[in-house]
């Protein structure tokens, strides 16, 4: 149970927020259209609930307490966390229902948002929110209904559904290839090898699993690293080096001549792409007709 005596008046934390942000009275006014005796009230009223100062008054300024430093961030969190939710609810349509999801953000991009008019058509009064999440998380931290997980099906607490596997390709810009005359898998050794940081071992798995692992050694460990899938695309299409990336996340690139495959061997994975939900969402209704959209748009990249 919530007990009053420790849930002070919003007022009061927007002005003590605002207070400690400025680490001014009179600046916290402007902000909230107050005036400074309004703020300075609020936050005394504060200050006699918690039974300590949270301020040191230094002539024209406000000096955070060690308690106050302290307190200050958590509040800060907490009202960032209430807008959200708010905001969040706002968004709800009539009738309708709101699905938060956590994906990968360039799976996010390239993958599911350009797919999710699909979605729409079939439950067009459910909102959909989307965040960028690149590991797991606590679903029992987090305002989320699900999430789109690369790796194992292992995820505490949560059920993984399969989606699908990826086929991993060589890549580069076409004068790129032609700059460093690769026409062979050894001619890869001559060019940049684009890392994706979460991947750190991609390049050399896949020359181990091309016969060639022996003729690059280190090599095959060394380049820039990138976190996400979108950014080594783009330094690929720009001609920074070579890179491995899943071919379906690049499929306009390669349509477009932007990005040319420079083999067919493809790298493969145990590995896969699952939806991932919490336990005690397994019977909800929109976590069961996105998981019913989604593996079948799944079925059918993998059928394609």
């Amino acid at each position: 149970m919530l007990r009053k005596a420790f849930l002070p008046p919003i007022a009061d934390l927007l002005a003590f927020e605002a207070a400690a942000r400025h680490t001014s009275i009179s600046r916290a006014a402007e902000e909230l259209h107050l005036t400074q005796s309004a703020v300075s009230r609020q936050i005394r009223q504060l200050e006699a609930q918690l039974g300590m100062a949270v301020f040191h008054r230094v002539r024209q300024r406000v000096v955070l307490t060690d308690a106050g430093r302290v307190y200050a961030a958590d509040v800060r969190a907490v009202l960032q966390q209430l807008a959200a939710a708010t905001q969040k609810t706002m968004a709800w349509s009539d009738g309708g229902g709101l699905l938060n999801l956590a994906v990968l953000p360039t799976f996010g991009t390239r993958w599911l948002i350009p797919r999710l008019a699909d979605f729409a058509a079939l439950h067009p009064d459910v909102t959909v929110n989307i965040a960028a999440r690149s590991e797991p998380f606590d679903f029992a931290q987090e305002p989320l209904d699900a999430a789109i997980h690369f790796g194992a099906p292992l995820w505490a607490g949560a059920v993984c559904e399969y989606l699908m596997h990826e086929q991993v390709v060589p890549l580069c810009s076409p004068a790129y290839r032609q700059r460093l005359g690769i026409a062979q898998v050894q001619g890869v050794a001559r060019a940049v090898l684009l890392q994706q940081t979460t991947r750190p071992t991609q390049w050399a798995d896949w020359f181990e699993q091309v016969g060639t692992d022996g003729q690059h050694g280190q090599n095959a460990l060394r380049g820039p690293r990138y976190e996400q899938f979108a950014m080594i695309a783009q330094a690929a299409v720009s001609g920074l080096g070579a890179a491995l990336l899943p071919r379906f996340l690049v499929e306009a690139e390669i349509a477009s001549g932007a990005l040319v495959q420079l083999f067919p061997q493809a790298l493969q994975s145990s590995d896969a792409y699952y939806l991932v939900y919490p336990e005690s969402r397994a019977e909800a209704p929109l976590v069961r007709a996105f998981r019913d959209w989604i593996r079948g748009a799944a079925g059918q990249e993998k059928d394609r």
